[in-house]
């Protein structure tokens, strides 16, 4: 068939003159093979060019470390309310000397918010040497004394806020604002998880209570939601509705769950890159496994009465926490990548009464804790995993007073520029003591450990390089340790 003819005006020439159509039947296909070249070559370019760029991980199937591990699992032991480092790791000669004298004046363009200052306060816990080491730690915390010699005490932890809210979101998440991906959710990012029966991530928060920002504390930001953390709870059934009201013969359940399976996937292949949809099904799979291994591992009377005694399960005030420690070991022992603990009400904030309420709170998790030492120790589960222990930030050396002014019921306020936090196992020196504190412990002034810092060893401990986990959030690399300079603490490894 002859090539059409269109009439256009040919100005130089003077006239009209009939050119080819260019949307012949021959040229259009000869376009089309053309433009698929073109789209294998950009295909093929593209994978060479965003070879490097990481995918989002979307499961929890375990993957390789950046270099060797120290660390398989991490217990995190998380002190909310900020509990203060002169009364129970950092002793100050100076306090007791200078105690009651005005210093509020000297520090007042350094703190914000503070109300009912009063003069600089002693301790009113004694402290001494414990360990091979020699660690000083107060009595308030006779039982931890015993094992100095397997935790790596950092003096010289310092934030950035002093207000709960936004400190606790740089300590858990790296970053002030909500919205981003807690210290567990990146860590389940990063490995995964070599159980497939439990969640990566299991938080056992306290039954009194949720601790300041909610579940935000262990949400997983802009990572796919399956790397937020799972809630347990320490007494009843672990997870509500676990367990179906009437009980289907075996191979009837198998059948419901085979064709519950591949509905999900027809509706999930309809569906593609809905990662709130990809979760949900992935929980309610997880959900069908739970039902035998999350039942199992919160089972507690597995453990012989003489386990449960170290820990102060059944005698108060260590009961509660107590178990949720030893449902901690349970768990890593079974293959869970993180697990985290928090305390109510903020026992550790102390305004008032530091006297009485501190050592309440250390009446509460001191003799739990180190029966979750020594219970890891003796099993060989310590080397391998990381036991981490602070809270949002510390304390000021000044005496905060109550409405009535009574001395007696003196408390202390908030300060971001110092606080002590301690590591123990997987990967980490025991008996070690970093940093340091100025003559009063109101700032860290000697090896100090920024909040990024400490996210950044964690992170090592467990194979992982801070500077390479990361995802491609609007343009940005969003890290855990953000776009400030963080460093490993190398001085308190292995």
């Amino acid at each position: 068939m002859p090539p059409t003819t269109d009439t256009t005006f040919n100005a130089q020439e003077g006239g009209m003159k009939k050119t080819p159509d260019p949307f012949t039947r021959r040229s259009f296909f000869t376009s089309v093979g053309a433009g698929l070249q073109g789209a294998a070559l950009l295909h093929l370019l593209g994978d060479d060019l965003f070879a490097s760029e990481p995918k989002v991980a979307t499961d929890l199937r375990a993957r390789p470390t950046h270099f060797p591990a120290q660390a398989k699992s991490v217990i995190q032991l998380f002190m909310n309310g900020g509990p203060s480092q002169m009364d129970l790791f950092d002793p100050k000669t100076e306090l007791d000397l200078h105690h009651g004298e005005a210093y509020f004046n000297k520090i007042a363009g350094e703190v914000e918010n503070v109300t009912d200052a009063g003069a600089l306060m002693r301790s009113p816990f004694k402290f001494a040497k414990h360990g091979e080491c020699g660690m000083s730690v107060s009595n308030a915390l006779p039982h931890l004394t015993k094992h100095v010699d397997d935790i790596a005490l950092i003096r010289s932890l310092f934030t950035t806020n002093i207000t709960h809210e936004p400190a606790l979101y740089i300590i858990q998440s790296g970053h002030m604002p909500s919205g981003y991906p807690t210290l567990g959710s990146w860590v389940v990012y990063g490995l995964g998880c070599e159980c497939q029966n439990l969640p990566a991530y299991v938080v056992l928060d306290d039954p009194l209570g949720l601790p300041i920002n909610g579940v935000e504390n262990w949400h997983a930001g802009f990572l796919p939601p399956i790397f937020q953390g799972t809630r347990f709870r320490s007494t009843g059934s672990p997870v509500l509705n676990l367990r179906p009201e009437a009980a289907d013969p075996p191979e009837i359940a198998r059948l419901q769950r085979d064709l519950l399976n591949q509905l999900d996937r027809l509706h999930q292949r309809q569906r593609p890159s809905q990662p709130n949809l990809d979760a949900r099904i992935a929980s309610y799979e997880l959900a069908a496994r739970m039902q035998m291994s999350a039942t199992d591992a919160l089972d507690l009377s597995q453990e012989t009465r003489q386990t449960q005694e170290l820990y102060g399960i059944g005698r108060e005030p260590t009961d509660s926490y107590g178990r949720r420690c030893l449902i901690a070991r349970r768990l890593v022992e079974r293959g869970v990548r993180f697990v985290q603990l928090f305390i109510n009400a903020q026992i550790w904030d102390n305004h008032t009464g530091l006297a009485t309420d501190m050592k309440a709170a250390c009446d509460r998790t001191d003799l739990p804790i180190a029966g979750l030492l020594f219970d890891l120790k003796q099993r060989g589960l310590l080397d391998e995993t990381l036991i981490v222990w602070g809270g949002e930030f510390g304390r000021l050396p000044i005496a905060q007073l109550p409405k009535d002014k009574d001395e007696r019921k003196a408390g202390r306020d908030h300060n971001k520029n110092a606080a002590c936090c301690w590591l123990a196992g997987g990967g980490v020196k025991g008996g070690t003591t970093y940093g340091s504190t100025d003559d009063l412990g109101f700032a860290a002034v000697e090896n100090r450990v920024s909040v990024p810092d400490w996210h950044a060893t964690i992170l090592h401990l467990l194979g992982l390089h801070h500077e390479e986990l990361f995802v491609n959030e609007h343009g940005l690399k969003e890290k855990l340790t953000g776009v400030q300079s963080a460093r490993v603490v190398r001085e308190i490894l292995a």
